[in-house]
């Protein structure tokens, strides 16, 4: 059997399906015409980690510009963008394990968004002095600085803190 982890993925709030249905609906007309295309939580990525092992994630959100590679709905390229909407049954697996296959795989921008927070974590990928991918922290969005809500590696495709986090009443 292929390395997967199995969650418990039971009981995910209906605001944790709400986020992402706003970032997808937020963003998706934007890409019309182009060769980017985003997709929610219905497609897999299939890719061997640094241990030579198969790893199969699927991302709450991504952008990916390299459809093409694919059989059925499994990438098997890269997206630039990956977002992920933490819940309590993911958020140590989020944080750890998937972060680390998304920068291994050199996913350009990883966001980790907490509902209950109402925050935005934006990591940015870049390259240490050892020349390794590395996630940096560039920027943690909340009500206080929502105008900085940005993609950054897609400067042109707009999405606002009220739009991602519409209808989330705490």
């Amino acid at each position: 059997m292929d390395n997967v982890e199995i969650l418990d993925m039971s009981g995910a709030r209906p605001e944790h399906s709400a986020v992402i249905v706003n970032f997808v609906s937020a963003v998706r007309k934007q890409f019309k015409n182009s060769t980017c295309f985003v997709f929610s939580d219905n497609v897999q990525y299939k890719w061997t980690g640094k241990d030579g092992e198969e790893k199969k994630v699927i991302p709450d959100a991504s952008i990916n510009c390299r459809v093409k590679a694919r059989k059925g709905n499994v990438f098997l390229d890269v997206p630039r963008f990956v977002m992920e909407v933490l819940s309590p049954s993911t958020e140590k697996y989020d944080r750890t394990e998937k972060k680390e296959l998304y920068r291994q795989q050199e996913v350009d921008e990883y966001w980790i968004v907490d509902w209950k927070k109402k925050q935005v974590e934006i990591y940015t990928l870049d390259y240490n002095e050892q020349e390794e991918p590395e996630y940096y922290l560039f920027k943690i969005v909340t009500e206080n600085n929502k105008e900085d809500l940005k993609i950054v590696h897609f400067p042109n495709i707009e999405i606002t803190f009220d739009d991602l986090f519409d209808e989330i009443e705490l």
